[in-house]
C-alpha cells in the first residue's frame, strides 16, 4: 500500500528557470499538500498535464526525492526514515531511466537480479516468465543500443520487475510505444493487479486511464483536484467521459488561479 499524507515538494528555481517559467518567484511548489492512497490489488492512475507534479510525486514515493512537507509510506515504511526497505519493496520505472546500451537485456536482468540478492534459480525463473510475456527472448542477447524504442521499454520493464516487488510505480509506461507494445504493457499491469500488487502509474492518456485504473487522481499545478473511481469522477463533474471531466476540472482550476 502507498499512502501520501499532505505531501509537499518545493524547488528553488535558478534565474534561468525563473526566466523560462516567466515568474519572479524563486520557489516553485511542484506538489502541493497532496494526499492519496493506492491499495493492493488496484491500479491507481495519476492524471495531469505536463508539469503538473505527477513525476515529482512518484519520485517522492520511490525515495528519489525527499518531501519538503508531509509524509509518504510504502508497505508501512516511511520513505525518508526507512528508505532502504521501501526500495526493496518497489519497482520504479520512468523513461529517464535507461539501461546501459553496451549490455544485453539478459545480462542486465541477471545483474539486477543479483543486486537484489536473488539466487540463480530464482533469476532464471523470473527471466523465463517476464521475457516470455514481453517477447524479449528473440533479442535477449543483443546490445540494448541496437534495440528499437519498444524493445528497450519492454526490457526496462522486465528488469525493473526482476525481484517480484509488492509495489509497482511506473511513470508514463506506454509513452512513445506502438499500439501493440503498449497493449502488452497494460496487459501485464492488469496481471500485477490480479496478483495483489499495488500499482500506481502516471499518464496523460485518458483512454488508457479509463480502461486500466481502478482509482484516478487528477493533479493540476501540483494540487490534487479530484480523486475517485471513474464513475465517481464522471458523476462529480457531470460529464460522460474522462477527457471531458479533466477539462472541466482544468478550466475551473485555471479560473481560480487567475
Amino acid at each position: 500500500m502507498i499512502i501520501l499524507n499532505d505531501l509537499t515538494k518545493v524547488y528553488k528555481l535558478s534565474k534561468k528557470q525563473m526566466t523560462e517559467q516567466k515568474t519572479k518567484k524563486n520557489m516553485k511548489k511542484a506538489v502541493d499538500h497532496v494526499s492519496l492512497t493506492a491499495a493492493p490489488g488496484q491500479i491507481y492512475g495519476l492524471l495531469g498535464p505536463n508539469g503538473a507534479g505527477k513525476t515529482t510525486a512518484l519520485r517522492c514515493i520511490a525515495t528519489l526525492l525527499k518531501p519538503t512537507g508531509g509524509k509518504v509510506t510504502v508497505c508501512g515504511f516511511d520513505t525518508v526514515t526507512d528508505s532502504e526497505n521501501v526500495r526493496k519493496s518497489i519497482s520504479f520505472l520512468t523513461n529517464e531511466i535507461k539501461l546501459d546500451p553496451q549490455f544485453s537485456p539478459k545480462y542486465m536482468f541477471n545483474f539486477f537480479g543479483k543486486l537484489h540478492g536473488l539466487d540463480e534459480k530464482t533469476i532464471d525463473a523470473r527471466r523465463e516468465k517476464l521475457f516470455s510475456h514481453f517477447d524479449i527472448k528473440a533479442f535477449e542477447n543483443k546490445k540494448i543500443e541496437e534495440l528499437s524504442t519498444g524493445m528497450k521499454q519492454k526490457a526496462s520493464i522486465a528488469v525493473s520487475l526482476v525481484h517480484d516487488p509488492d509495489v509497482v510505480i511506473f511513470d508514463e509506461p506506454t509513452n512513445g510505444l506502438d499500439i501493440v507494445t503498449a497493449r502488452n504493457v497494460t496487459d501485464y499491469l492488469k496481471l500485477l493487479k490480479e496478483e495483489g500488487k499495488t500499482v500506481i502509474i502516471s499518464t496523460h492518456i485518458m483512454s488508457e486511464a479509463e480502461k486500466l485504473c481502478d482509482r484516478i487522481g487528477i493533479i493540476i499545478n501540483g494540487v490534487k483536484v479530484m480523486d475517485g473511481t471513474l464513475a465517481e469522477i464522471l458523476k462529480n463533474t457531470n460529464t460522460s467521459d474522462l477527457e471531458d471531466a479533466f477539462f472541466e476540472l482544468y478550466k475551473l482550476n485555471m479560473k481560480e488561479e487567475a
